[in-house]
């Protein structure tokens, strides 16, 4: 019993066959890595990994209804996430309404989730990929779909980092001397509706938080340098969704485990360092993040 639960989760023959076969989802899972390393550094800034959530619900009701509608599951991903987006960044400024707002969004969007792929008539697969990933092959339109998607919100991230960044660390100073604050807030909360869209296509709704909060997580562990922590939270989200995608090739299981399990062993072994570096007196307590 234990050799064949064992060979479900590991088996790796014909692996070389099957590597072969993947390499757009290598690919796809290298791109969605560095838009989540980078996006999950200003998640855990913004103190919005809740948003992730509720913003993934309604992006799996999206794709959940396009699969219902036999349309493109990708469209009606970002639909969802980018209408999510907007109900967040407009009605939600301040935390404590962001949060009650997100509150209602997320059983809502599961619900809806859930009626559409209980009417769905399909393969059973297709179903339990949006919930928790898959490891299939890409194909070039949806390729093209997610780096098209990608780059536009690597693109827009780069445009607003610096000031997102001030905004985030002191909005208050960062207003008084002309970052537009109120705004920054919507148009950051768009392009996490982006990039949640992408990731539901490999890593499924229900873990989406293991690439866009975890990475920088576990970097805010180890550093608290502005410019180490994206670059080692990109590192981190990279080395997780490529890993992932190699371990679950030789299996049976879905991607997503293995995806959260690299994720959380990375969290693990950098929590493990910075309370090494704290006890050895390399760094101080005031300086690490609050959010970690």
């Amino acid at each position: 019993m234990t050799t064949d639960i064992w060979g479900q989760i590991f088996n790796y023959d014909n692996y070389g066959e099957l590597l072969a076969l993947v390499t757009n989802s290598l690919i796809a899972g290298a791109v969605l890595g560095v838009v989540g390393g980078l996006i999950s550094v200003m998640v855990m800034m913004r103190d919005l990994a809740f948003a992730v959530h509720g913003i993934a619900e309604l992006s799996f009701a999206g794709a959940s209804a396009a699969l219902l509608a036999g349309v493109s599951v990708a469209a009606g991903s970002l639909a969802g996430s980018i209408l999510a987006a907007l109900m967040i960044g407009a009605l939600g400024i301040r935390a404590r309404d962001r949060n009650s707002i997100i509150g209602v969004l997320m059983p809502f969007g599961l619900g809806l989730g859930v009626l559409f792929l209980a009417l769905y008539k399909g393969r059973a697969a297709n179903k339990f990929g949006l919930l928790t990933g898959q490891i299939v092959a890409v194909d070039t339109p949806q390729m093209a779909w997610l780096i098209g998607t990608s780059a536009v919100a690597l693109i827009a991230l780069a445009v607003v980092w610096r000031p997102l960044v001030f905004a985030s660390v002191d909005p208050e100073v960062a207003a008084a001397r002309g970052v537009p604050v109120h705004a920054l807030s919507p148009a950051f909360t768009l392009i996490l509706g982006l990039a949640v869209s992408v990731s539901i296509q490999v890593v499924g709704a229900l873990l989406v938080l293991a690439l866009l909060v975890t990475p920088a997580a576990a970097a805010m562990r180890v550093t608290a340098s502005p410019r180490l922590v994206p670059l080692l939270s990109v590192a981190f989200a990279v080395t997780s969704m490529v890993g992932g995608i190699l371990l679950a090739l030789g299996s049976s299981i879905p991607i997503s485990p293995y995806v959260t399990t690299i994720s959380f062993a990375l969290y693990l072994i950098c929590r493990a360092l910075g309370a090494l570096r704290m006890r050895a007196g390399w760094g101080s307590r005031s300086t690490a993040p609050a959010h970690a």
